[in-house]
């Protein structure tokens, strides 16, 4: 109904118009070159009407016809921006199934599809790299450092290949770099953190490295390289406070305070750090400064105050009552020991020498040395210090284990062999 009404308000317009047209008085004359044209004033307003649409559409006409050299131009810029994205797609397909060859030529062809871009200076660098070609890689990596819209892509590249030939100095130069470029990025921050890690810079990987990084093996390798006695005991200070479970941290701010003069407060840590997990290094530092045997004894009981019946205090008053002669004291000790250590082989060992030293170079002696002896053959081993990521036992802390260079990840206690993990059972193919 809406388009039939349309329809009659049209048609009337029109009719409106035409009669208007027809009611308009007066003629027009035109002369042109000798030649003179009369007719009404609605002809002629009806021609010159049908004079501008025709110029019109002319004009029209013309700017197509000038138009037809840039849209082919177009046209060709989009079929090779196609097949450039396709070259693009293809490469990245190549580098994901490790396609080295296939990944080259398909860089190649969307460099000269697209031009260097930084998508394709980066798909060729990837591809140059994969391929083993790490020169070439390095020259488009470079080429991408150069370029303000992709500095961080062509930096991180050759930030990767410095690291992969361990060429520290000129990856901390370049990882300075990015971080001009795109400061505080998150990746930048965790591979700085892991390069201070490589090179021991362990005050920049404190700074850097997230929470959940072992950061109090971080600080207490940190309070070596610190030159300056005050400050060094004041982070061992603080580390020991932030981690006071941590044997490591306790040792080094117990060694600070000696090395202050502080011997009573040095004491005190170790003695606080025993109670808390007892360990042999806590003790040999604490009774370094005694020679005399009794001395060590009286020291050893007071450094075991707090945890007298623990199976390491007892081990510990056992060895140094032994060394001091105390061979009826060693004993009970020892006795007492055995439930929490007697499958180990150090227990044996110190048991062999207890008895060598109590009974003496008689047949009862020497039958119960050697059966000490031949328990400790297949005994349980000793705990150590020891890597809990491959296994490796180290005979002091480190902050990395020597074996698999993984930081924070030494601990003491019994050192279990690193197994594989088990394969999932194979499945049968479908016929």
């Amino acid at each position: 109904m809406p388009a039939i009404f349309l329809v009659l308000v049209a048609g009337a317009g029109a009719v409106w118009v035409a009669r208007w047209l027809a009611g308009l008085p007066g003629t027009v004359s035109v002369s042109l070159l000798g030649l003179t044209v009369e007719t009404s004033t609605a002809l002629a307003l009806v021609a010159v009407v049908l004079l501008v649409l025709a110029l019109l559409g002319l004009l029209r006409a013309l700017g197509w016809l000038l138009s037809v050299p840039a849209r082919l131009r177009r046209r060709r810029m989009a079929r090779r921006r196609a097949a450039g994205d396709a070259a693009v797609t293809a490469a990245l397909v190549a580098l994901a199934a490790g396609e080295a060859g296939d990944a080259r030529r398909e860089a190649g062809r969307a460099r000269r599809l697209l031009g260097d871009t930084g998508q394709t200076l980066l798909l060729a660098a990837e591809a140059e790299r994969l391929s083993g070609d790490d020169a070439t890689a390095a020259a488009l990596f470079q080429m991408l450092a150069k370029r303000d819209d992709a500095a961080l892509l062509g930096l991180r590249g050759l930030f990767r290949q410095a690291v992969a030939r361990e060429d520290w100095p000129a990856a901390a130069q370049l990882a300075g770099q990015a971080e001009r470029v795109h400061p505080g990025g998150a990746w930048l921050r965790e591979e700085r953190a892991q390069l201070a890690v490589r090179t021991g810079d362990w005050r920049q990987a404190l700074r850097l490295s997230a929470p959940d990084a072992p950061r109090a093996a971080y600080a207490v390798a940190a309070i070596a390289g610190v030159a300056d006695g005050t400050e060094a005991t004041r982070m061992a200070k603080q580390t020991w406070k932030d981690h006071p479970d941590f044997t490591p941290a306790a040792l080094a701010y117990a060694g600070r305070l000696r090395a202050d003069g502080r011997e009573g407060r040095a004491q005190d840590v170790l003695r606080d750090a025993w109670a808390r997990n007892p360990q042999p290094d806590l003790a040999t530092l604490a009774l370094a400064p005694l020679t005399e045997p009794m001395a060590r004894v009286k020291a050893a009981g007071r450094l075991v105050l707090d945890a007298p019946a623990h199976p390491e205090s007892r081990f510990l008053m056992a060895q140094i009552n032994l060394r001091a002669g105390l061979t009826g004291e060693a004993r009970r000790h020892l006795d007492r020991a055995r439930d929490g250590i007697g499958e180990q082989r150090r227990f044996w060992l110190l048991l062999a020498d207890l008895e060598g030293e109590d009974r003496g170079d008689t047949e009862t002696g020497r039958l119960a040395q050697r059966d000490a002896l031949r328990r400790a053959a297949t005994a349980s081993p000793d705990p150590a210090w020891h890597c809990d990521a491959c296994g490796g036992v180290t005979a002091q802390w480190t902050p990395t284990c020597p074996t698999c260079q993984t930081a924070g990840r030494v601990r003491w206690g019994l050192p279990t062999p690193r197994l594989l993990p088990p394969q999932p059972p194979m499945r049968a193919l479908p016929a």
